[in-house]
């Protein structure tokens, strides 16, 4: 099983739909049913006859299958970990079979609320059942059935992919033999869920949004709602650096309620970029399936976790204030009291949350590392 590149080694995005029919559908944490569902995904290197060199990375918030290469020789740029992933890189493809894949509830190919229900034959919209991180690993383990791949080395994830590594932990314990878990938290702190709250108020108070049934995005709620959110992936250090108090295109202040600071416009950007590529109604979505999430559904993460077999490879980064080293050394500390092989590192950096994908050779080479041994072990 290769990835289906062409001459010019680019990368095929693949379809695995499952259903229709009551025994195909997808049970969901709320009570309803998915049915008919696409997962896009894609591969990269090659399935070892042992089968047992399949790594699964789980992307974050706003990402998508594409980790790694380029879709067509005029891609502007490559998949969003492609300075982690590929021949000869941390996550190494020639010794690795490196799976990702769109999360459900997506706008990049998997089934979604701007998918069509089966139902109706039309849009689902907020008719789209409200989804968990759970619900994602349920469909992912789906694709991992259809691959025939029995046992995965590792499953590995940054921030929301974090996440979803840590849930494969608890609901699938003999499926992984590592978790790399990046950048993340075993439940949505508060003042996460009041960021989240505040963007999807943005969205839900755009004019365009129409409760979820608008013909062209909401660009001006979703927009706010992304610069909302990039302002916690930075640090203080890395904004002041960056961007000081220095002024956009102008010496001096233009005492009007327009863009003065280069900061400001950085946001404007970054804000204008989401819209052109991330659904709304998607966005509101996923950020409540990380409001739910919780490891420890209530009670306590030792607890919770004593179903996991799995090793793990826990990081953080000193300037993450999002979620915190703090988090990382709870998840830490419950692991090692059900006697878990667990690795923690806490990576100096003033990048902010987005140090995951910043950070690269500090990080890589932890993974590069914790894969091989995880390689060595494998059974």
């Amino acid at each position: 099983m290769s990835n289906g590149a062409t001459t010019e080694n680019l990368v095929i995005p693949q379809d695995y739909r499952f259903g229709p029919g009551e025994e195909n559908a997808l049970e969901l944490d709320c009570g309803k049913k998915l049915y008919d569902v696409n997962i896009r995904y894609e591969t990269y290197g090659k399935l070892a006859p042992a089968r047992d060199n399949a790594v699964l990375i789980a992307h974050a918030l706003t990402g998508d299958a594409h980790v790694s290469g380029k879709h067509s020789a005029d891609d502007r740029k490559p998949g969003w970990w492609d300075n982690m992933v590929g021949p000869g890189k941390y996550i190494d493809t020639d010794k690795y079979f490196v799976i990702c894949s769109n999360v459900i509830g997506g706008c990049s190919g998997s089934t979604g609320p701007r998918s069509v229900n089966p139902a109706t034959g039309k849009l689902y919209n907020l008719d789209f059942p409200v989804i968990t991180i759970a619900d994602m690993v349920r469909a992912q383990k789906r694709l991992i059935d259809h691959l025939q791949i029995t046992r995965l080395l590792a499953v590995v994830g940054g921030s929301m992919g974090g996440m979803q590594a840590l849930e494969w932990s608890k609901s699938y314990p003999e499926m992984a033999q590592g978790i790399v878990a990046i950048a993340t938290t075993y439940q949505l702190a508060p003042q996460s869920i009041a960021f989240n709250w505040v963007g999807s108020q943005a969205i839900r108070s755009d004019s365009d949004f129409s409760n979820g049934n608008y013909a062209v995005n909401p660009e001006r709620g979703l927009a706010t709602a992304r610069m909302l959110a990039h302002i916690t992936y930075l640090s203080d250090e890395s904004m002041e650096q960056k961007f000081g108090r220095n002024l956009q295109d102008a010496d001096r202040y233009s005492f009007a309620f327009k863009r003065d600071f280069a900061v400001e416009s950085y946001l404007e950007h970054q804000g204008q970029r989401f819209v052109e590529r991330f659904d709304a109604n998607s966005y509101l979505y996923i950020t409540r399936a990380t409001d739910y999430f919780d490891l420890a559904d209530g009670g306590t993460l030792a607890e919770a976790l004593k179903v996991a077999k799995s090793d793990f490879l826990v990081v953080s980064f000193s300037s993450d204030w999002l979620f915190t080293t703090n988090q990382s050394e709870a998840l830490v500390k419950a692991l090692l009291a059900n006697n878990l092989n667990c690795s923690f590192c806490e990576i100096e950096s003033s990048y902010g949350h987005d140090a995951f994908l910043l950070e690269v050779d500090r990080l890589g080479a932890l993974i590069r590392d914790f894969l091989a041994n995880q390689r060595k072990k494998f059974q």
